[in-house]
């Protein structure tokens, strides 16, 4: 079968799986990972893709972290830290201690245990907030705390993603030496990545201005080369470069992909040249949604598609992974709505009805997840299948919880949020 052939197949089942996305209101990446199993299992997939396909879903991976990253707004996430940090820390200390704590109870191998850690410590923000959207409480402050706290998660596993897969994998060793350079390497790369948007990407302004070279460069001079009509190859590039980066540094370049985006404003883009016309203006919003529909609608799904093709069913398998499965899914269900909600509550000073919503709230597992599971089973074979067929499943079912809970809890939830009369949302307007 041809590259290209496959890569049709492909869009059509994500073609597909946005329309049942759309007629069940669950998230589109469960029907990705559907149709891939699905169509691999019928023989309409090879169970080793092509080079072209694989490399493509790389891209895939990271134009979604970009896309991820660009979306999240600076200035908000900071102000947000105050309140959430509880939610942050202790909705994800918990997971990951039951998740490592089950993992090694059932296969005994710390590697094995660690990455199922890993993968089930952040939050899908992005499916929560579409839950949250599709009952109009995507801009109540609860939606807000569990934006703040699931970005927080993000860049943390982020962080412990970079440091301690090399040691998963065995590039590194737990020794004194082995570590310290590894967190070495973790703290160079988020300085430098810290150095280019607090120097590289702005206007250059005050003392930054006199240093050679950089103090002559901005981003905002390179958007506006040729009028608007690189800025989109220009927001891909840096996504490339910075993801390269993070490559060179020995993590996975979505790690790199992610920071890029967090560190670009919407400030870069807000003063257009007098070159450029009317339609030309609003190039933000133009170049946000170029990169969500290739992160979201095209490019990015035949990353989930892909990694639902190594889902070959084995009746025999699921069954036997199947009590481990129900067991991870129901210590992450239990110990992620506790963990997150009394910290909301007893941190953040949250009213109940919230705090219990932000706890429902950060119940899904997506994109991050994914990709660790991708880093340890595809790339570094450090997930047995038995390990990563019980992550899956799990993540399955928490994900489908999301909307679920998010829908039932809502009857008591919505009113005191759609007044605006709690306690937490006058806390926020004076936050804000």
């Amino acid at each position: 079968m041809h590259d290209i052939e496959i890569l049709a197949i492909i869009w059509i089942s994500v073609f597909a799986a946005s329309v049942m996305a759309t007629k069940t209101r669950l998230t589109p990446v469960l029907w990705y990972l559907f149709f891939g199993a699905l169509l691999t299992n019928i023989g309409l997939l090879p169970t080793e893709l092509p080079i072209f396909i694989v490399d493509l879903a790389e891209l895939g991976i990271i134009i979604i972290m970009f896309s991820l990253g660009f979306e999240e707004e600076t200035h908000i996430f900071l102000k947000g830290i105050k309140r959430s940090w509880g939610i942050a820390f202790f909705g994800a200390l918990a997971p990951f201690l039951i998740a490592y704590t089950l993992a090694y109870s059932f296969w005994a191998d710390p590697k094995i245990a660690l990455m199922c850690g890993l993968a089930m410590m952040a939050t899908a923000v992005s499916l929560t907030m579409v839950s949250l959207k599709t009952e109009g409480l995507s801009r109540s402050p609860a939606a807000t705390g569990i934006m703040t706290s699931a970005v927080l998660d993000d860049i943390a596993s982020l962080a412990l993603v970079a440091a301690l897969v090399p040691i998963a994998t065995g590039d590194a060793t737990l020794s004194a030496v082995g570590l310290l350079t590894i967190v070495a390497k973790t703290i160079a790369f988020f300085v430098v990545v810290t150095l280019l948007g607090a120097l590289v990407f702005p206007t250059s302004t005050g003392w930054a201005k006199n240093i050679p070279f950089i103090g002559n460069f901005s981003l905002q001079r390179l958007l506006i080369m040729g009028k608007s009509e690189n800025v989109v190859l220009m927001m891909l590039l840096i996504a490339v470069l910075v993801g390269l980066l993070a490559h060179y540094f020995g993590f996975h370049p979505a790690v790199g992909a992610y920071m890029a985006g967090l560190i670009i404003s919407q400030e870069y883009f807000d003063h257009a040249p007098d070159n450029l016309d009317e339609s030309e203006r609003g190039i933000f919003e133009q170049t946000r949604m170029i990169v969500d529909s290739a992160a979201y609608s095209w490019l990015g799904p035949v990353f989930f598609v892909a990694l639902g093709s190594k889902l070959v069913f084995d009746s025999e398998l699921f069954i036997s992974v199947l009590p481990q499965s129900l067991m991870l899914f129901a210590g992450i269900f239990v110990g992620q709505i506790l963990s997150a909600s009394l910290a909301a509550r007893f941190t953040g000073g949250f009213e109940w009805p919230e705090s219990w919503m932000i706890g429902f709230g950060m119940l899904g597992r997506a994109e991050l997840a994914f990709v660790v599971m991708e880093i340890a089973y595809v790339q570094n074979q450090v997930l047995t299948t038995e390990s990563f067929y019980t992550l899956m499943i799990a993540c399955f079912l928490l994900n489908i919880s999301v909307p679920l809970t998010i829908r039932w809890w809502k009857t008591k939830f919505g009113k005191p949020i759609n007044n605006g009369d709690s306690k937490s949302s006058e806390i926020l307007k004076d936050e804000h």
